[in-house]
């Protein structure tokens, strides 16, 4: 430092260097920032997804509303799937602009994109040449016919649940099952071992007895029996759509267990 008239001055070479070490210090600041935005950007980088599954938390990141969401958890609850782009349009109700912005995330699984291809090409076998519905594994279903694994699994751990199928139509008791997977496995597979089953005469049934068939809880079994009690025998199974908040869709299956007499 030098005094010059009561002034003090830093020599040029000073400055420089202070300069220097502010301007390496500031870089060095703005390459941290740079790396911690960079690594915060990874993590909340958006993957692709099924939109059948989305949580409020994934919601929350892409922009959909809590109304919006609300419409497709009440859809997925009717065991409904978003299948394409315009499905998930049609049950959110989210702008075209935010949909355009999410839609490159959606990731529908294979199997759903061939559902088209597979109603087309579906060949039944003569009864001669199909397997036993009763015998089927997962496995088979599932690398055969391409049925999702979840849906496999699920048909087996119901077919043991009732002790074995007594007709191809109890497939229809499958949750989130395809038509068009159903008619595919029965194209390949057909009931050809029933279990031995002694039919309930539906007339003289106890609760008890009723609630032994797959279809009826404690509660359905004694509004039957009930309503027996009060109306007389039942000479059709249809007569059953009689009693209060009963549905008749099942009740070709329910009288593979009963007998009227």
């Amino acid at each position: 430092m030098v005094s010059i008239l009561g002034y003090f001055f830093y020599p040029k070479s000073t400055h420089v260097e202070n300069d220097l070490v502010e301007l390496t210090t500031f870089q060095v600041q703005i390459d941290s920032l740079k790396s911690i935005a960079e690594q915060k950007k990874q993590k909340f980088r958006l993957k692709p997804f099924n939109p059948n599954f989305i949580s409020d938390y994934k919601g929350y990141q892409l922009g959909l509303s809590p109304d919006e969401l609300d419409r497709i958890y009440r859809f997925r609850k009717q065991d409904k799937w978003i299948n394409s782009i315009s499905d998930f349009k049609k049950v959110s109700g989210v702008s075209d602009s935010l949909l355009k912005v999410i839609a490159p995330l959606f990731k529908f699984p294979e199997w759903k994109k061939k559902k088209t291809a597979a109603k087309k090409s579906t060949f039944t076998k003569p009864y001669t040449e199909k397997e036993d519905l009763n015998k089927v594994l997962a496995k088979q279903l599932i690398d055969d016919l391409q049925v999702p694994d979840f849906i496999a699994e699920r048909i087996i751990k119901y077919r043991n649940k009732i002790g074995g199928f007594l007709d191809d139509e109890q497939l229809k008791d499958i949750k989130g099952l395809y038509d068009f997977q159903r008619k595919k496995i029965l194209s390949n597979f057909t009931v050809k071992s029933s279990p031995n089953i002694k039919k309930i005469n539906l007339n003289s049934a106890s609760v008890k007895d009723l609630i032994e068939i797959p279809y009826f809880d404690f509660e359905t079994a004694l509004e039957i029996t009930d309503f027996i009690k009060k109306n007389g025998s039942v000479s059709n199974f249809n007569e059953l759509g009689k009693i209060e908040g009963f549905s008749l869709e099942k009740i070709d299956r329910i009288a593979l267990y009963l007998t009227l007499n």
